[in-house]
């Protein structure tokens, strides 16, 4: 008597990978997901890779670990697989402040943000 198995968030032919708390603002997070929303697996990881913003890189390992849950998690094929969805949502801001002239405070938020990716899995279109 054991306990059921929870049913999948995700349809049958997509995997995804959520990594929190990125220290980055969610409007230039967006930036950088938009570059891959859409694209082929390994087009997006170029981009990713090659690309000069700092937020990069941590994006690059969301889409890299989506992908290795779609390989061995649900046995999907690497060669087949797109960025069906890459959104960004708001994390925790950190509260700091600086002290201005004349006995004032000017605050500084250091906000946090989180990126979803889901990858699926779609089969190659034969021109004949």
């Amino acid at each position: 008597m054991g306990k059921e198995k929870t049913p999948r968030r995700v349809a049958d032919n997509e995997a995804m990978a959520k990594l929190r708390m990125l220290r980055t603002s969610p409007q230039k997070l967006n930036l950088v997901a938009g570059l891959i929303r859409g694209k082929k697996v390994d087009r997006a990881l170029t981009d990713l890779t090659f690309s000069n913003k700092r937020i990069a890189q941590d994006v690059k390992k969301c889409l890299q670990s989506a992908i290795a849950n779609a390989e061995n998690n649900h046995n999907l094929d690497v060669d087949e697989l797109i960025v069906a969805e890459a959104y960004v949502g708001k994390n925790m801001t950190l509260k700091r402040g600086r002290p201005r002239a004349r006995g004032r405070f000017g605050k500084i938020l250091k906000p946090f943000s989180e990126i979803t990716i889901l990858v699926r899995q779609v089969e190659e279109q034969s021109n004949g």
